[in-house]
């Protein structure tokens, strides 16, 4: 999936859009101490925006960033260093974060970040990296960003990184951010998490095999998170998306979703989105 290059121009915003895991299931551990998977990747209108100005110096440089991340660090500066690096191209850009999407919230936003200016420099610069490369240089900053790359719904396998397209029922969806922020690495690193699940097909989430391994995890060390599962689980069944912070319930109603943000909003970080199988970027 590619987009049209008459599309890309240096002035414009482009999303970087959030995902959802409708399951997550933790199948294996490598040597290496990554943990193997078994997940499905949606995406949901709710984006960052990202704007990209071309840059005399041969420099990348994020207007503003965020509080408390090194310019260095962040994941959009990392990545565009990385085309460079890759393609020896000399130049740079100036680039603008406009951050709606939670950090820590599970969401993927800074991982979309970083995807979606691969995609879009790759374009700008007219490097034109095929996207299987893209995903392989995506993989090299998160095991979250190739899904962003790869721009549709998937089956996801290893770490993250195995891809197949799979085709979902598009829904509304409410969102609850908890005021908190998981540690992924404590999470993961915990003795009680289940690793050993056994791997099921396609079909069998179909069917409804849609557990998160970490949820039980997750609970036991951030209350606020199985509170707000609770209270969202009385309007539609609430999910924990990746290792949180943010809950989440799919409705089939624009009515039913609005109802219910509107209920919580005064006790929540609640946000009302749309769930969509192609990415945004890529529309």
């Amino acid at each position: 999936m590619e987009i049209e290059k008459s599309v890309y121009a240096w002035g414009e915003r482009y999303p970087a859009p959030a995902k959802l895991n409708l399951m997550l299931r933790i199948v294996g551990r490598r040597e290496d101490g990554y943990h193997l998977l078994q997940t499905v990747f949606q995406f949901v209108t709710w984006s960052d925006w990202l704007t990209f100005w071309p840059h005399d110096a041969n420099d990348v440089v994020l207007e503003e960033g965020i509080s408390g991340v090194a310019q260095a660090d962040n994941l959009i500066v990392r990545a565009a260093n990385l085309l460079k690096q890759e393609t020896g191209y000399v130049g740079g850009a100036r680039i603008r974060l406009e951050k709606n999407l939670p950090m820590g919230g599970g969401l993927g936003g800074g991982s979309s970040d970083a995807a979606t200016t691969l995609v879009v420099l790759n374009q700008l610069w007219a490097l034109n990296l095929p996207q299987e490369k893209l995903m392989s240089l995506a993989l090299s900053l998160g095991a979250d960003v190739p899904v962003f790359v790869f721009g549709k719904a998937a089956w996801a396998e290893g770490v993250g990184e195995k891809l197949s397209e799979i085709i979902l029922s598009e829904q509304w969806v409410v969102i609850i951010k908890p005021d908190c922020h998981v540690n992924t690495g404590e999470i993961f690193s915990a003795k009680e998490l289940t690793r050993d699940s056994k791997t099921i097909t396609i079909d069998e989430f179909n069917a409804g095999q849609a557990n998160n391994d970490c949820l039980d995890v997750v609970c036991k060390h951030y209350e606020a998170i199985e509170k707000a599962l609770c209270d969202l689980n009385v309007f539609s069944e609430a999910r924990l998306t990746g290792t949180g912070a943010c809950v989440f319930a799919l409705f089939d109603s624009e009515e039913l979703a609005i109802e219910a943000a509107l209920t919580l909003k005064d006790k929540w970080q609640t946000y009302l989105t749309k769930s969509c199988n192609k990415s945004p970027l890529f529309s």
